[in-house]
């Protein structure tokens, strides 16, 4: 039997593929030496999510995602976390009647089945998991043991003693960098790092109070507690984040900014620091970024197929300007990523300039903005219009001169991406000329302005259905109760209500309608006007619309409105 033949008479029963695929794929599988699974990961066929079902049915298995279980910890603790990583299983629970459940990403390793099934002498029963999320889970295992150790370490009187007798012998905690590498605190200044990936964590917020010192992860948007340590240890933390960063340890008066470059289980992570000084000493905030692992495509953030419509027509635009709108950490520069994967091609030249570089995509010229060199955006956007590209990424549109020479980039021949602060997509075209952008300058360039937010999605396990109340029903324009659903609280989400964010997009094309308006010197309220009549979507239009398919709360769709 081949088995990658019968997988992927699955995935066609499934409509994830097409039966004309089939042959092309087992060419290749064969030709590389991979499985099925693998292979339709690696082409970006499928997610594993989206793969489940099928692969759950060809296994004859329960499947569902690792998250959705409560795991006995006491069982999970009798393995070694990196046995299970290896062998794609973990122990979840025991039933009632003494029945071992197992979720397992390999069912036909049976080597590994028999090596679990020796440290259980009584029935087990398995469950087929996305493989990942095993390794997610185990990561995320190992991470707060870690992390709970360092603590205990750190806070044992015998620490506490050291710290406390070089400082009244009128030394600091650490005077050299090897002082900090042999420090207790190195541990879990590692530990804090490295447990931010398996939490999905955007940010690292390390601050000290009066007393102690406080660490916050920012998850899905909102900032979740983690730690507590106490304040005679910071200084030690303090000098081991700055030399990992490049940041001078005895300045302590000024913010600066570093970075930490780091492989976590064979990935590597970019982490931006930034410092800032406060009444109890200096606060760290790093950002997390996942540099080799932009895998999103328009479905992934949530733009519709209505939406999609309207993208196609602006991508197919030979030149021009597209501007992203938005708060900081909408999601701007994700999409533009999106947008500039989708268009790299062997026959044009794309370049970017941006502060930083986020995610590295294969094919493109990046270049990272440097003040103190004086690259800034207006200075390397010059030279990247000799170097004859066909498409370019700004990241952001600060001034006057980035401005004026973007809007000339379009204007003579090419595709040009950037992001803009403003609320909305009409405020976008008052803003450019605000940066004194002649109307008609802007009407010949502009292509189309994509206004995003970030709304949190309601977790898949727990969220509870239940009628719209009447101060719902008028905020939503319904003149009757609808089933909605709203956030509640499990292990899966953090006991937060929700899991993840989609986003919500107003797309404001400029068709000639709509140019010509500019050009009279229409305001931003009326060019809304005119294109919510031409069929644009408002942001508290998409976010309802998502409030009543049950993907996000009455909690967000105020917030959307409010904003």
């Amino acid at each position: 039997m081949n088995i990658n033949f019968e997988i992927l008479q699955y995935y066609i029963y499934k409509k994830i593929i097409k039966k004309k695929q089939r042959e092309t794929i087992l060419e290749d599988c064969e030709r590389l030496n991979l499985t099925v699974e693998k292979y339709m990961l690696v082409k970006n066929y499928c997610t594993e999510v989206q793969a489940l079902p099928a692969l759950g049915e060809f296994y004859n298995l329960p499947y569902a995602e690792v998250d959705m279980f409560d795991i006995d910890d006491d069982i999970a603790d009798r393995f070694s976390t990196a046995f299970l990583k290896k062998v794609k299983m973990v122990p979840l629970y025991k039933t009632e009647d003494g029945t071992l459940l197992v979720a397992t990403g390999r069912p036909t390793d049976f080597n590994a089945v028999s090596m679990v099934s020796a440290f259980y002498t009584g029935k087990i029963e398995f469950i087929y998991v996305p493989p990942t999320q095993i390794d997610v889970l185990m990561d995320s295992i190992t991470a707060v043991r870690s992390t709970t150790s360092a603590l205990q370490t750190l806070q044992t009187e015998n620490d506490k003693q050291i710290l406390r007798a070089a400082k009244e012998n009128g030394l600091s905690t650490v005077d050299s960098e090897e002082g900090v590498i042999n420090a207790p605190a190195v541990r879990l200044v590692d530990s804090i790092i490295k447990e931010a990936i398996p939490f999905r964590a955007s940010d690292i917020h390390i601050e000290p109070l009066e007393k102690s010192v406080k660490v916050r992860y920012r998850i899905d948007g909102d900032l979740q507690e983690r730690a507590m340590f106490p304040l005679e240890s910071y200084p030690a933390i303090c000098a081991r984040l700055k030399i990992l960063s490049g940041i001078n340890i005895a300045e302590r008066r000024i913010p600066q900014d570093g970075r930490i470059n780091m492989a976590i289980n064979g990935t590597e992570y970019d982490f931006r620091v930034s410092t800032l000084p406060t009444v109890h000493g200096e606060k760290f905030v790093i950002r997390v970024l996942d540099k080799t692992s932009f895998r999103f495509n328009r479905q992934d953030l949530g733009f519709t197929a209505y939406e999609n419509s309207i993208i196609d027509k602006i991508l197919v635009h030979p030149h021009g300007i597209v501007l992203l709108t938005g708060p900081t950490g909408c999601g701007k520069s994700t999409t533009l990523y999106s947008f500039l994967k989708e268009l790299n091609s062997p026959k044009v030249n794309i370049i970017t300039v941006e502060d930083p570089v986020e995610y590295t995509l294969e094919g493109i010229s990046q270049v990272h903005v440097n003040t103190k060199a004086n690259l800034t955006f207006a200075t390397a956007l010059r030279s990247i219009l000799r170097q004859d590209p066909d498409i370019i990424m700004i990241g952001e549109i600060r001034d006057e001169e980035t401005a004026s020479i973007a809007v000339r980039a379009a204007i003579t021949g090419h595709l040009v991406f950037s992001t803009l602060h403003t609320n909305d997509a009409s405020g976008a075209v008052s803003r450019l000329m605000d940066m004194g952008v002649s109307s008609y300058m802007v009407t010949d360039a502009l292509v189309a302005v994509i206004s995003q937010r970030l709304v949190k999605r309601l977790c898949p396990v727990c969220k509870k259905r239940g009628k719209t109340t009447p101060a719902e029903m008028q905020l939503l324009g319904l003149n009757e109760p609808v089933s909605i659903f709203k956030p509640a609280g499990c292990q899966f989400c953090n006991q937060t209500g929700y899991k993840g964010r989609i986003a919500i997009h107003e797309i404001l094309y400029l068709d000639s309608k709509l140019k010509s308006k500019i050009k009279e010197g229409m305001k931003a309220d009326d060019i809304r006007k005119i294109a919510i009549e031409n069929g644009m979507i408002e942001l508290q239009s998409s976010c309802k619309e998502y409030v009543l398919k049950g993907l996000t709360s009455m909690s967000e769709f105020i917030e959307i409105n409010v904003d």
